[in-house]
């Protein structure tokens, strides 16, 4: 590749506005990368097929149906027949297609154009096999993985991962070890950032939070692999905290329950004031290893308290400043009740929180480590 900024081209099955935890890291990339010169594209699914331009950012949306989200909680977005036309045009001129997780047809589409149309291609996986509670979807991501998934991830010249599960979990599945490189996502730590003073009681009374309770906030959707069941089942009303659900999914398990509080799906912005608004964030979710939720929380100076998965072990947490419990209820009861009756311990995790933020998550390393396996100078030529 020359020494002018490539022509990148970002695979996602979704974009924002649509909310969730991978399409942001997708949307942090593109800017970041057209902010330090790079021509980039982004494709991706959306309710009618548009090309805008928006932060920089050339994004290319095919029209898909969304109804196994909608009606299952499956994020599955079905492309119209465009996806594979649009796929071989854009990587043709692209000088690296970057695809984002194996299970999408989007990923699938982009892979088979890139192996076409011989163009560099770097890979992203950010999950293993959810553990889902259907047999059925349990059933299909095996078989994707096993098929599609080795290869996307055999033929890719750079496989990111963001954990030390998710890493094996690739080498299992195809992807050469010299071409597997940690990668932390990063965050952006000026809109996640701590409450300064009076303005915890004014994001509460903005998003009609009760101002005298401990708030204990979910962010994510509301599906069993995220663990907010778990939370339910942790919480009793005389347990010295109130729960704060942010995102879409079974609302209807909140309805009529005391102490707990839903706010939907939220755009970052909202998202940011509801992590200043609450005082610890928890997320006992499964075979996710380090969400981007957990770095916005402790960006935003949160304790956290999350699922000890051995997935954490590359980024070298003090699991005295965050709490790793185990995936069960007594568990979480037990550490819940406890850190919202210590108040000292909650300034002590949230000060390890935000400064191990600033150290560890910046979205500028990032973005300089993947310009250079896209040149191919960052290893996995």
């Amino acid at each position: 590749m020359s020494a002018r900024p490539p022509r990148v081209l970002l695979v996602s099955h979704y974009y924002p506005p649509h909310v969730g935890g991978i399409e942001n890291v997708v949307r942090q990339e593109a800017e970041g990368l057209a902010a330090r010169g790079a021509d980039v594209t982004v494709l991706t699914s959306g309710p009618r097929s548009a090309t805008t331009v928006e932060g920089g950012v050339r994004v290319v949306r095919i029209r898909a149906w969304n109804g196994a989200e909608e009606r299952a909680g499956v994020p599955f977005p079905v492309f119209s027949p465009a996806l594979a036309a649009a796929a071989l045009r854009l990587s043709r001129r692209a000088d690296v297609v970057h695809v984002h997780d194996c299970l999408y047809l989007s990923s699938w589409a982009a892979g088979l154009a890139a192996r076409l149309t011989r163009t560099r291609r770097v890979h992203t996986q950010h999950v293993a096999v959810v553990d889902h509670p259907s047999g059925l979807v349990r059933a299909v991501q095996r078989a994707v993985y096993g098929t599609a998934g080795r290869f996307l991830l055999r033929g890719a010249r750079s496989v990111f991962t963001l954990n030390a599960s998710v890493a094996a979990f690739v080498r299992a599945h195809g992807a050469r070890a010299e071409r597997s490189h940690h990668l932390a996502n990063g965050v952006d730590t000026e809109l996640f950032r701590p409450a300064a003073t009076g303005e915890r009681a004014a994001a509460r009374d903005r998003l009609g939070l009760p101002a005298d309770r401990v708030l204990v906030l979910f962010v994510g959707r509301l599906v069993p692999k995220k663990g907010y069941d778990l939370l339910l089942a942790a919480h009793t009303p005389d347990a010295g905290y109130d729960l704060v659900f942010s995102g879409g999914g079974d609302a209807a398990a909140l309805t009529g329950r005391p102490g707990v509080h839903h706010l939907g799906a939220l755009p970052p912005e909202a998202v940011a004031e509801a992590y200043r608004a609450c005082d610890v964030f928890a997320l006992p979710s499964t075979a996710e290893g380090f969400p981007l939720t957990v770095q916005e929380a402790m960006a935003s100076g949160l304790p956290v308290v999350t699922t000890d998965d051995p997935g954490y072990a590359p980024y070298g947490l003090d699991r005295d400043g965050v709490s790793l419990v185990a995936r069960d209820v007594p568990a979480l009861a037990a550490e819940l009740r406890a850190l919202a009756a210590d108040p000292l311990r909650r300034a002590r995790m949230g000060e390890y929180s935000r400064t191990y933020a600033q150290r560890a998550f910046t979205w500028e390393s990032h973005v300089r480590t993947l310009l250079a396996h896209y040149r191919g100078d960052g290893g996995g030529r």
